[in-house]
């Protein structure tokens, strides 16, 4: 059965490593982010830069998400790109080069199909720059 939290919601309890991958109950993991984090956009920009930063693109996936969903169209499909770069870059550092291309295609429709406020263009560059391979 799956772990839940104190309102119901489906929460999984085992900590995670710095990729985001489940670790046994009981080890140490990378600390999960805040439900309530601000997703105005220049909070989650600088949030997703700051995890970017730290070697975090799976986290930096999880607050791009958060915003994602808040958000109205044409910026939905544009933060849902970006959170899609992000778990692109996540795979490439697990070493899965497969998954990083078909997800980042996947980003880049939504990118264009989308738009994003300025505040985000230079995370946006930067997501691309390090989601472009080798």
């Amino acid at each position: 059965m799956r772990d839940r939290d104190s309102s119901g919601r489906p929460r999984n309890a085992r900590p995670r490593d710095e990729l985001g991958r489940p670790l046994p109950t009981g080890c140490h993991g990378v600390e999960p982010l805040p439900e309530d984090i601000d997703t105005r956009a220049d909070a989650v920009v600088a949030l997703a830069g700051h995890l970017l930063d730290q070697g975090l693109p799976f986290q930096a996936h999880e607050a791009l998400e958060a915003v994602w969903k808040v958000a109205s169209e044409p910026e939905r499909t544009a933060w849902k790109g970006m959170a899609q770069l992000a778990v692109a870059l996540t795979h490439a550092m697990r070493g899965n080069a497969t998954g990083a291309v078909r997800v980042r295609e996947r980003g880049l429709l939504n990118l264009a199909a989308g738009e994003l406020p300025a505040v985000a263009l230079a995370l946006r560059d930067r997501l691309l720059d390090l989601t472009s391979g080798p």
